[in-house]
């Protein structure tokens, strides 16, 4: 499918928020393969292109601002009524006569604010033109801004701001801007469809926490934890891939654990991913929601800032860890505003996760100068489960951690991309005026 989208940028300044927009929307599209045109003012420099803009599967074209060799000063008309200026149609004609030829090809054109804003109306005009020439051609209208008032009184061609064009939907970012955006333009609000602007977690990322991100689903489970650690029984990943499997269960929800593990001379490695697997199969978390960094192409170690930037997403921080001196990662988890559930039979995480409102539970420990090993009754998975529990509980309390939940699964642009803008592209019913 080819789609092309129509802005008329002059510039690709980061500051221009409908610049970062389009770049999600630019993302998405060339993620899911289609071929892509992008449409801007022919004076926009191709020195500003950065990111995605610089992707050589998108096709840059220029559409004239020039009547007559004479620059097109674009004027804000976004009073109903008035005159506009003498050579407005002229240009106009020309605009849509470079709109037409770089049209022809495509089957949808998404457009950001041609139909909405005042200094876009001899644009507005112009693709109006076109789509009588091209009568086929499907079109989003994406609104950005707050929909105008319909007045009771417009002439034309001030009115277009407020009439609606044939085989055309209007796109708003959220779904309490639709009845508006239907008056705006007079039609039935079955026209009207919200697509969210989105918060992809992998812009202006680390390579590593991009890379990881292409190979790993690290946004849709609603549970992801994620535990640093050396490879090393000490840190008994085991009982928190059992604790991750038990809330999952408990919750009846998805979860991932993500070990940004390195090598350990205390065991072999891969045989302990299979306790640590085992573990989280017992109680419910499958092998396949186990993950390790080592296995994902970073045998020595994962990044720490890419640890930093996967705390961001995740909601559950574990440190079953039978030692620490203090546990620095206990804190830079809970900046990152996770649930933190640590072992209390450790003295420095029971003063650290006093201090921070943790949630405790008991595992074996090494402690100063002796061990400590625990005794469940009347067992310990049904301790495990108990606790499980008991966090679900506390998780669903917690009110910040759900919102920094729902961004993550709800509004990055995959999502985005799969439930609001893809089957409008694909399956967009055709409407008359």
């Amino acid at each position: 499918m080819k789609v092309a989208i129509l802005t008329m940028f002059n510039g690709l300044s980061k500051t221009y928020s409908l610049v970062s927009v389009v770049e999600e929307h630019l993302h998405m599209l060339l993620r899911a393969g289609w071929q892509v045109k992008l449409l801007v003012s022919q004076d926009c420099p191709d020195s500003e292109r950065h990111g995605i803009y610089l992707d050589e599967r998108i096709e840059w074209v220029p559409i004239t601002n020039r009547l007559r060799g004479e620059l097109i000063h674009w004027r804000d008309y976004s009073q109903p009524v008035g005159r506009v200026h003498e050579s407005f149609f002229e240009e106009a004609a020309v605009i849509s006569d470079s709109m037409e030829e770089a049209l022809r090809d495509v089957e949808v054109c998404m457009m950001h604010d041609i139909l909405y804003q005042g200094w876009h109306l001899v644009h507005n005009i112009a693709v109006r033109k076109v789509q009588e020439r091209l009568p086929h051609l499907r079109f989003l209208a994406m609104t950005h801004s707050l929909p105008a008032v319909r007045p009771i009184r417009a002439n034309w061609p001030l009115s277009a701001r407020f009439h609606a064009m044939p085989n055309t939907d209007y796109i708003y970012p959220t779904a309490s801007g639709l009845p508006a955006l239907a008056r705006q333009y007079g039609v039935e609000q079955e026209r009207c469809h919200a697509v969210h602007n989105s918060c992809n977690p992998f812009a202006e990322s680390t390579e590593a926490f991009r890379r990881l991100g292409s190979q790993v689903d690290l946004l849709s489970p609603d549970i992801l934890a994620i535990y640093p650690g050396r490879l090393t029984p000490g840190k008994q990943f085991e009982r928190a891939a059992a604790l991750v499997g038990a809330i999952a269960a408990e919750a009846g929800c998805s979860a991932k654990l993500v070990c940004c593990d390195f090598p350990s001379l205390d065991i072999s490695s891969e045989a302990y991913k299979q306790q640590i697997r085992h573990a989280g199969e017992r109680y419910g978390l499958s092998g396949e929601h186990i993950v390790f960094t080592s296995d994902e192409g970073w045998p020595e170690g994962f990044p720490h800032q890419s640890v930093m930037e996967l705390f961001g997403l995740s909601n559950l921080f574990i440190c079953s860890s039978s030692s620490e001196s203090f546990g620095l990662i206990v804190l830079e988890a809970a900046s990152r505003g996770n649930f933190i559930v640590l072992n209390e039979a450790v003295p420095a995480l029971k003063e650290l996760g006093g201090r921070l409102h943790a949630y405790f539970v008991r595992w074996n420990a090494r402690n100063f100068g002796f061990e400590t090993k625990e005794h469940y009754s009347p067992s310990e998975e049904a301790y495990i489960r108990e606790h499980a529990s008991a966090i679900v509980k506390r998780m669903e309390g917690e009110t910040m951690l759900r919102a920094k939940t729902i961004v993550r699964q709800q509004y990055n642009p995959e999502w985005i991309w799969e439930h609001q803008l893809k089957p409008l592209l694909r399956g967009m019913t055709s409407h008359d005026t």
